[in-house]
């Protein structure tokens, strides 16, 4: 009797979830209930668990992943003392059916609390913002402003003897509830009560590794940031993750977003750095269409502090290539395109569209 019911409580565990990942397919298409789902329920829910969880200065996304995998891993272990004491086949099947269904769990819960926000209504579509077709010229004028804008505002923050960028980021973590005040005067529909993002102590050297700055983490509504990376994008990476806190789930629009909430507001260390990204992301672009016109405007605008936090954003990541982060890259262009992302990772590139 008692291994029929815990036979009958694995089969609910697994068919459960199973159903509710079913459900999120068949109703994903339905802008309507999505909007409704995302915007009604699963914003305000997830704002308040980040509200609750800023509570702690760390990334309590940091300890649940720690825990989660380090009680896998006790898990397997022990089914597989088990085997060896018991030599059953069926506890260790059950065993491995009940750790399959605790990660089929998970990923109803991703569905239901983060995919479903890329079926919703996106920020273009709730803004207003419209993108149309530009020319190289319109393009290679935008690049000049956001490199005119770069170049003005570069000295302006603290920095070493070799020009280094040198603020202090925990400075820029304790302020980044600020960062968005402007910008939702424009856009109301950015508007929250803001929730501040964290720095990743544990896991940012390994984000770096597989090629990623951030991380917004829906179990607790945590934006999550890679302080291994470059200082001189962190303050816009903040903004960024903050951006999926409003439910701007495309990484176009949350690149955007963050660009733009960091050039509107008042804090010199984010406007540097958000003109920094964007300006990254045009010549990006520009120096595919026109490198002529690229290396002209390196040449006009680079100054010496400027050309300094370039060289050291791209030796950086340079240093860091790997098949490691290539297969990484392919995983999540992977699952954006399972979620109708069809730009996959190279969507990253196109919020140039959006900056024009």
């Amino acid at each position: 009797m008692k291994i029929q019911k815990k036979n009958l409580a694995l089969t609910a565990a697994l068919i459960l979830p199973l159903a509710l990942a079913g459900l999120f397919g068949l109703l994903k298409g339905n802008r309507a209930l999505m909007d409704g789902w995302v915007f009604g329920w699963m914003a305000p829910m997830e704002q308040l668990w980040g509200r609750i969880w800023s509570l702690f200065p760390f990334s309590v996304m940091e300890v649940l992943i720690l825990l989660f995998l380090g009680g896998n891993l006790l898990w397997l272990v022990r089914a597989g003392v088990l085997l060896v004491r018991r030599r059953s086949l069926g506890d260790l099947m059950r065993r491995l059916l009940a750790l399959g269904a605790v990660w089929l769990w998970l990923w109803a819960g991703l569905c239901w609390l983060w995919n479903a926000a890329y079926y919703a209504s996106s920020f273009t579509q709730r803004s207003g913002l419209e993108v149309r077709p530009y020319s190289v010229e319109e393009l290679a004028a935008v690049t000049e402003h956001f490199a005119l804008q770069a170049a003005r505002l570069a000295p302006q923050v603290r920095r070493d003897e070799e020009l280094h960028f040198a603020e202090n980021l925990p400075r820029c973590f304790a302020q980044n509830s600020e960062v968005y005040q402007e910008l939702t005067r424009e856009f109301p529909c950015l508007s929250m009560e803001p929730v501040s993002a964290k720095p990743m102590y544990l896991f940012s050297r390994l984000q770096s590794i597989l090629g990623f700055t951030g991380m917004y983490f829906p179990f607790t509504g945590e934006a999550n940031v890679n302080i291994d990376a470059p200082a001189c994008l962190v303050p816009a990476t903040i903004a960024h993750e903050m951006a999926h806190q409003r439910m701007v789930a495309s990484e176009l629009e949350a690149n955007f977003v963050g660009i733009a909430a960091c050039a509107s507001c008042e804090d010199p260390v984010f406007q540097y750095s958000g003109y920094l990204m964007g300006l990254i992301q045009l010549c990006n672009a520009l120096y595919s269409a026109a490198p002529d016109r690229w290396y002209a405007i390196a040449e006009e605008f680079f100054t010496p502090e400027l050309a300094a936090d370039w060289r050291d954003n791209n030796e950086y990541w340079a240093a860091l290539s790997s098949p490691v982060e290539d297969a990484a890259g392919e995983v999540y262009d992977s699952f954006l395109k399972s979620n109708d992302q069809q730009l996959g990772i190279r969507s990253y590139g196109a919020c140039v569209d959006l900056l024009v």
